[in-house]
């Protein structure tokens, strides 16, 4: 029966006005979290996709807000039904998104924002292809990276290790995106992912006869911001 709900959805995604799929990965404390907390403030456009987790919550966050907590069984009950478009072991703790409910966000013509690790994205632009957006951010250095991760102090030093470790092979994957960014500053950073966000729609939903000379700026804005991930592979990538 859900694999009968799936095709359903997919079916009548050509029907209804369609929102983009916008992805945002980084290396854990590079600030994906705090982009998309920043991009979704007063944004009616785009809904976050909140992913199921087995991981423990942390002290400020909260259930069905920053992820839906589940135990082990229950994901694990959950892959069986094919519930998840997309799931992944990270960190020994499993993430998963639900399909079901990024097909009720897309029908309405938001867009979905997913805060997800490279396998996510990975799995994402295969099922999705069309109108995904993806975003790969980078911190200024890993000494600031460690900076970060040690002042959030909401995980114990033995994950942060962990996390710390794993850093370099997250980092390998920046290549997948189509856009790379370094968050040296917050504010530039959410400045830069709504242009890029504001520009794809136009290109992706917007007919040419109807794009004006504002719209066709923004839309070369966003590509000179994509050009600048080549010049990264030289210089910012081999100091981090």
């Amino acid at each position: 029966m859900l694999r009968s709900l799936k095709n359903l959805v997919w079916k009548n995604m050509g029907t209804k006005k369609q929102g983009l799929f916008i992805i945002l990965s980084s290396p854990s404390g590079a600030g994906k979290t705090t982009l998309s907390k920043k991009l979704l403030k007063n944004n009616k456009n785009i809904e976050l996709s909140i992913s199921y987790t087995t991981r423990k919550k942390r002290p400020l966050e909260k259930n069905n807000k920053d992820y839906n907590f589940v135990s082990e069984e229950e994901f694990e009950k959950l892959k069986k039904k094919k519930y998840f478009i997309e799931w992944a072991k990270v960190f020994n703790n499993y993430y998963g998104t639900s399909l079901i409910k990024v097909k009720k966000i897309n029908n309405k013509g938001k867009d979905v924002l997913f805060d997800i690790d490279w396998q996510g994205s990975r799995k994402i632009k295969k099922k999705l292809g069309k109108n995904v957006v993806s975003i790969f951010i980078l911190p200024p250095s890993k000494k600031e990276l460690i900076k970060r991760l040690k002042k959030r102090a909401q995980d114990p030093d033995h994950i942060v290790k962990q996390r710390l470790s794993f850093y370099k092979m997250e980092l390998s994957h920046w290549k997948d995106y189509k856009y790379v960014l370094i968050n040296k500053n917050l504010s530039d950073t959410v400045k830069k992912i709504k242009t890029i966000i504001e520009a794809e729609r136009y290109e992706n939903f917007v007919p040419v006869k109807n794009l004006t000379k504002q719209k066709i700026k923004i839309i070369y804005e966003a590509k000179r911001i994509a050009i600048q991930k080549k010049n990264l592979i030289f210089k910012k990538i081999r100091s981090l």
